[in-house]
């Protein structure tokens, strides 16, 4: 999808060797015009040392400009560069299902990261616009980050966590998965099943459990959720547990009378965080369940 932008930079190099080739011819005359003395023409200063191809008028970066920095191994882009690689890049984005806010952000981060600087040219430009996506992706996924441990610490125990989302994109499993990562930097846990309607929750989330050597609270199969939290909240204030990890049933944010049941558990529980999990695939549809989750739970 960056063919142009490669081809772009390869004119760079032929278009610079030229300009360098011109100035030495220039350079060179320039010095045997020295040695023989010419009082006849006075040099105007505004034009002085303004080589071939400067275009300054314009804002951007002259021919000459790339000339200097490419005989330094380097190359200067401009937006007019950068826009049809970028709209190539953004069809691309959107074909996979990328939502279109979060595919412009990635291009306004692409743009500020290679227009108007310095970069080395490598053996090939795959590796500048390689870096310059990640860093866009990098910029774009961290909004909102925050330290996950620094925050538990802060919070009054027990900590209550809700893991929420659609159905079979792996709640459960990262519930077990995080339970771990907190017993390795020294938080307990207890897990509490509030996925009570669903054949085989129980089965599924005691077998983590086991596993991970942790407590399980649930309570029988067709039970309030919220309950089965609170109880399991009960269980961590008398025990003396950093951190109540609480799974629920996997819904639609189409589904009303589950997303009222997750309603019901922000309401009773008040958890201090609750995760919205999703697949990483799920492109634009995962934006439209997140907003609809959060307006049931504050995620």
């Amino acid at each position: 999808m960056f063919d142009g932008l490669k081809e772009k930079l390869g004119e760079f190099r032929e278009d610079a060797a030229d300009v360098a080739a011109e100035q030495a011819t220039t350079e060179h005359e320039a010095q045997a015009d020295s040695e023989a003395p010419d009082d006849s023409t006075a040099t105007d200063d505004s034009t002085a040392g303004a080589p071939d191809g400067a275009d300054e008028s314009e804002g951007g970066p002259s021919l000459t400009d790339r000339a200097k920095s490419l005989a330094t191994g380097k190359v200067i882009l401009d937006a007019e560069d950068l826009e049809e690689p970028l709209w190539e890049l953004e069809l691309a984005l959107l074909e996979n299902d990328v939502e279109m806010s979060v595919a412009e952000e990635i291009l306004d981060g692409i743009e500020a990261e290679l227009v108007g600087e310095q970069k080395t040219i490598t053996e090939s430009t795959t590796g500048l616009i390689e870096e310059a996506l990640r860093e866009a992706l990098f910029d774009v996924v961290s909004v909102g980050q925050f330290d996950f441990l620094d925050r538990l610490a802060a919070t009054d125990k027990p900590a209550v966590i809700i893991f929420t989302g659609v159905n079979g994109v792996g709640k459960t499993t990262s519930i077990a998965k995080l339970a771990t990562y907190l017993e390795e930097h020294g938080f307990s846990s207890v897990l509490a099943n509030g996925d009570t309607y669903r054949a085989g929750a129980n089965e599924q989330i005691e077998v983590h459990a086991d596993r991970i050597d942790a407590p399980l609270i649930s309570h029988e199969q067709g039970g309030d959720p919220a309950a089965v939290i609170y109880d399991a909240v009960e269980y961590a204030n008398a025990h003396d547990i950093d951190v109540v990890l609480g799974d629920t049933a996997g819904r639609l944010h189409t589904s009303d009378g589950l997303m009222n049941q997750l309603a019901k558990i922000d309401r009773v529980v008040g958890p201090d965080m609750t995760l919205f999990v999703d697949e990483a695939v799920a492109g634009q549809d995962a934006v439209k369940r997140a907003t609809e989750f959060n307006e049931a739970a504050n995620i």
